[in-house]
């Protein structure tokens, strides 16, 4: 299998990510949306995740002073359980910590245990219910946090190493 990289998301990736945006979510940001958020959102900072030079998938997050809140995240199919997951929030969490971010939360659907083992693996952990947060289910969230992402990314340099 070829080397997934993970880099800053451009202007240029946005076609293939607006695809991947659209395969992924029954509700899907919009194209505009996409664009507003590299262009005008100061707190936001997205990357791309490639693989022989297509885009495999994205995430993205907003850093205000002292955490970071990751707002989305989307792998094409073929992709998945591959640990493109694991190296774009890796990434991001690099990211935040370069911007002055120590822990990072997010919201993830209550029925996606997948998803949810990916983020318990990287060290967050359970805070509290939005209830009824995604309006397509009416699906609760369940909001999620990484109170120390600069000992997440220790642990993963060490599990690399060892």
């Amino acid at each position: 299998m070829s080397e997934i990289i993970c880099r800053e998301m451009t202007l240029s990736d946005l076609n293939e990510v607006y695809s991947i945006e659209c395969s992924c979510f029954t509700q899907p940001w919009s194209m505009e949306s996409l664009v507003r958020e590299l262009t005008e959102n100061d707190f936001a900072y997205y990357t791309a995740a490639e693989c022989d030079e297509k885009v495999i998938g994205y995430a993205g997050m907003w850093v205000v002073p002292g955490e970071a809140h990751m707002t989305n995240i989307a792998v094409t199919e073929d992709y998945r359980c591959r640990g493109a997951a694991t190296d774009m929030i890796l990434y991001l969490m690099r990211e935040a910590l370069n911007r002055g971010a120590n822990c990072m939360t997010l919201e993830v659907r209550e029925h996606n245990h997948r998803a949810q083992r990916v983020y318990n693996a990287l060290g967050f952990r359970y805070a509290g219910t939005r209830r009824r947060y995604y309006s397509d289910t009416g699906e609760n969230a369940l909001i999620l946090w990484n109170e120390d992402i600069a000992s997440t990314l220790k642990k993963s340099e060490e599990n690399k190493q060892g």
